[in-house]
C-alpha cells in the first residue's frame, strides 16, 4: 500500500463504503466511531477501486496524485478465490474454454481526502494513465484479468465515472482513437493482494510497469499532477547515424521489467548482421516513420529505407518468438520454408556448398555460431557436411517424416530447421551434419 500521508484512523467518512472483510471478500462499512469529545474529526475519506492493467505500474500512478491518501493493490469482481496464482490459473482455464466463471480484475483501492482532490481529478489521472480502448489487455498483459475498469460504491460515484467517460471519449474521438472498453460497474468483491504486490515499484525501482496511456489530456480538469516537475522526453535517434537499409530499434522504458529483461536475455548477446538500436523516445527516429504509434514497451520496429515494415510488441522470456518473428521478416520465402517448415533444399545447388575458406557458418537470423569451416568435408552427398558443430549451437530432434526415421538438427538460438545428422562421417566423430546451404550464413575469419 503505497501510504503518501497518515490520519489518525479513528472513523471512515460515510463514503469509504467498502472495506475488506477478514475473509478478503468486499463487505459493506458499519456507521463510523464518534471520535472522543475534544478530538478534531477526522478527515473525510472517500473510496474508488479501479482497474488500469497491471496493479504494479497502477499503484504508483495513482499515488502520485495529490490528495490520495493511500493506494492498494487487489483484485475485484470476479466469481472465483482471490489470490495471484488463482487468477492466472483460471484466465488460461477460459483461454481454454474450460471455464464461464468470471475472472477477477487487478485493481487499485484508491483512498482519497475529497477536500483536496474530487472524483473527478482522481478519475482523469486514471484515464489519462492508461489506454482504456483495448478490451481485455493492456500493453503487453492480455487477459481480462487485466481489464480497464471502475468498480463504484455508491450511484453517485458511478455518475460521475459515467461523466467522465463521455468526455475523455470525446477528447479520444477527436484525437482518432478508438472507443473506450472501461468496465463501470458496482463494486462486488474485493480481495486485497498478496504482500509482494504492495508498494512493488517503490521496492522495485526498475519493475515492470506496463502502463502507457494514449498521450490524450482529460479535458477541463486537471489530473493534478504537477507535470514541469517531470523529466523532458527523451530525444529520438539520429536517423542519419542509423543503418537506413535495414534497421531494427528497440523503443523502451526506463523502469521497463521487460525491456531489461530482453536486453540480458537477446541484446547483450547480439551477433545478428541486423544492426540494432535502442530508443528511450517513443518518436520515430529522425527523417523516419513509424507506421503507427507505439503503446508499449518493449517494442522492436524493424525499418528498411527509413520506414516501419513490421514491429514485434512485448517480450515475455520467450526469445525463440522473437527471433521467429525476425526470421519471417529477413530471410527469402525459400529460406522461410527451409527454416520454418523443415523444407530442403535441391541437392548440389547450396551457394555455400563449395565453401572452402577459413571461417564460421552461422544462424542466418541471430549471427550464432553453428560450425566451423576445419569440421566441413566433402560427403557427396549434394549438401555442406560437417563432423563436429561448436558446442552448444545445436539442439537434437526426431523426425519420423517421409516414412524415415532420422535425427533432425536445429540451431539451438533460434530454433530454425537446420538438416539432419547421420552415423556415417569421418572421425574422430563419425558424424554427418547435413545441412541446408541456404539456412547457413558464412563469416570468413579475418
Amino acid at each position: 500500500m503505497r501510504q503518501t500521508h497518515r490520519w489518525p484512523l479513528i472513523a471512515l467518512g460515510l463514503s469509504a463504503l467498502l472495506h475488506t472483510g477478514t475473509d478478503g471478500q468486499a463487505a459493506t462499512a458499519q456507521n463510523p466511531a464518534q471520535a472522543p469529545s475534544g478530538v478534531d474529526p477526522e478527515p473525510a475519506v472517500d473510496t474508488i477501486v479501479l482497474g488500469m492493467g497491471c496493479f504494479w505500474g497502477a499503484e504508483k500512478r495513482m499515488s502520485e496524485l495529490p490528495g490520495v491518501i493511500d493506494v492498494e493493490s487487489g483484485y475485484a469482481n470476479g466469481e472465483i478465490e482471490g489470490t495471484y496464482e488463482a487468477i492466472l490459473t483460471h484466465e488460461r482455464a477460459r483461454r481454454r474454454g474450460a471455464s464461464e466463471k468470471r475472472n477477477h480484475a487487478e485493481v487499485v483501492k484508491v483512498r482519497f481526502d475529497p477536500a483536496r482532490v474530487s472524483l473527478e481529478q482522481v478519475l482523469a489521472k486514471f484515464w489519462e494513465s492508461h489506454d482504456p480502448t483495448q478490451g481485455d489487455r493492456q500493453g503487453n498483459d492480455v487477459g481480462s484479468n487485466y481489464r480497464s475498469a471502475i468498480y463504484t460504491s455508491s450511484p453517485e460515484q458511478a455518475a460521475v465515472a459515467e461523466r467522465t467517460r463521455a468526455r475523455y471519449q470525446a477528447a479520444l474521438t477527436q484525437a482518432g482513437r478508438g472507443a473506450i472498453t472501461t468496465e463501470i460497474a458496482p463494486l462486488s468483491a474485493y480481495f486485497r493482494a498478496e504482500e509482494a504486490h504492495q508498494d512493488y515499484l517503490r521496492k522495485n525501482p526498475r519493475g515492470y510497469c506496463g502502463l502507457g496511456g494514449t498521450g490524450v489530456a482529460y479535458p477541463g480538469t486537471a489530473s493534478g499532477v504537477d507535470e514541469s516537475a517531470e523529466s523532458p522526453s527523451p530525444d529520438p535517434l539520429d536517423g542519419a547515424t542509423l543503418e537506413r537499409a535495414r534497421q531494427l530499434v528497440m523503443f523502451e522504458a526506463e523502469y521497463c521489467g521487460a525491456c531489461k529483461q530482453f536486453k540480458a536475455e537477446v541484446l547483450d548477446h547480439w551477433q545478428s548482421q541486423v544492426p540494432v538500436a535502442r530508443s528511450l523516445s517513443f518518436s520515430a527516429p529522425t527523417g523516419w516513420t513509424l507506421d503507427k504509434p507505439l503503446f508499449a514497451t518493449p517494442t522492436l520496429v524493424l525499418f528498411e529505407d527509413g520506414r516501419e515494415v513490421s514491429r514485434y510488441t512485448g517480450y515475455d522470456g520467450d526469445a525463440a518468438r522473437f527471433w521467429s518473428w525476425l526470421g519471417g521478416q529477413i530471410l527469402t520465402p525459400e529460406q522461410r520454408r527451409i527454416a520454418f517448415e523443415q523444407g530442403t533444399e535441391r541437392a548440389f545447388t547450396g551457394s555455400l556448398l563449395d565453401e572452402k575458406r577459413s571461417g564460421t557458418f552461422v544462424d542466418p537470423i541471430t549471427g550464432a555460431p553453428l560450425f566451423r569451416s576445419e569440421t566441413k568435408f566433402e560427403s557427396g552427398s549434394g549438401w555442406p557436411s560437417f563432423f563436429d558443430p561448436v558446442d552448444g549451437a545445436i539442439t537434437f530432434h526426431e523426425d519420423v517424416s517421409h516414412g524415415m526415421r532420422r535425427v533432425e538438427v536445429r540451431s539451438a538460438s533460434s530454433g530454425i530447421h537446420l538438416g539432419h545428422v547421420f552415423e556415417d562421417g569421418p572421425p574422430p566423430t563419425r558424424k554427418r551434419y547435413c545441412i541446408n546451404s541456404r539456412v547457413l550464413s558464412f563469416v570468413p575469419d579475418p
